[in-house]
């Protein structure tokens, strides 16, 4: 007797990626370095990042506070290290949230098409509407501030993003040949939706998830200047920009030395994403 044999359908093209850029590496070794800070700062601070000491207020830099201390005495390296474990944290979740539901929700939308897409596309049309950091800070402002709440508000309006770059890479893959054949030998909705379409049409959104991320640090820092994001006396690189802003011409080192934080994180991530681009584009 003979056997018969099902043919399986043909899995998605293979392609050839690059090597790493210098970017991407240069990226990950900085991003090594503020997750040193976050892990360990109880290790790496000289000072307790919120004790107040009236003997040394508005010193500036020297040996012994090597970013100079604010106008309650408190030693400003101490509290730029803490403020990295609050403002990745903020990085994390301002954009994780977004980033799974707006990819799953694209994903499931785009293939299924039809009303679904259509009821979908109207709601995420209402949300940009808006300016997104003004429908951010009214959200934050009507539940309260806090950095809860800015997760909430960031979750409410961030997954547009998201939703869009995965529908679309969606509509493509799925008039593929991988997908039709998939289709052909009876395969489920869901096993061709989540075994075949997904992981070749998540790649965008998986490296604008690493601009996001620099973007949310400063969306946190902005809400922190504003007094709607984390509360003194925190020690979040926004709140101390906030801090030191009556300060600039006397102590510069207040609000200079945590914005320099800022630029760095946000230069760390937006090397990561650029070399994520260059790593994940198919080889030509």
């Amino acid at each position: 007797m003979t056997a018969t044999l099902t043919p399986a359908a043909p899995a998605a093209p293979r392609v050839r990626r690059r090597w790493p850029k210098p970017t991407l590496l240069i990226g990950l070794g900085l991003l090594a370095l503020l997750l040193i800070a976050a892990l360990f700062p109880a290790q790496l601070s000289p000072f307790s990042p919120t004790e107040f000491d009236y003997n040394a207020i508005l010193h500036g830099p020297t040996a012994k506070h090597p970013f100079g201390t604010d106008n309650f005495g408190r030693d400003v390296l101490s509290r730029v290290i803490y403020g990295t474990r609050i403002d990745l944290q903020i990085a994390l979740f301002t954009t994780l949230f977004p980033f799974i539901f707006g990819t799953l929700l694209g994903a499931v939308t785009g293939y299924a098409g039809r009303w679904s897409d259509a009821l979908v596309g109207r709601v995420a049309d209402l949300v940009v509407v808006f300016p997104f950091l003004v429908l951010v800070i009214a959200i934050v402002a009507v539940l309260g501030p806090g950095l809860t709440n800015l997760y909430v508000a960031v979750s409410a309006v961030g997954w547009v993003s998201y939703w869009r770059l995965t529908r679309g890479e969606v509509l493509t893959q799925k008039k593929a040949e991988y997908a039709q054949a998939g289709r052909v030998l009876g395969y489920s909705p869901t096993r061709i939706l989540l075994r075949h379409l997904l992981p070749n049409a998540v790649t965008p959104a998986i490296v604008y998830l690493m601009t996001d991320m620099s973007l949310g640090i400063l969306l946190g820092a902005s809400l922190g200047y504003l007094g709607l994001g984390a509360q003194p006396p925190t020690p979040e690189w926004g709140v101390m920009v906030a801090d030191g802003k009556n300060f600039m011409a006397t102590a510069w080192w207040i609000s200079t030395f945590p914005g320099l934080a800022l630029t760095l994180a946000g230069v760390t991530f937006s090397l990561i994403g650029d070399g994520l681009a260059d790593l994940l584009r198919p080889r030509t």
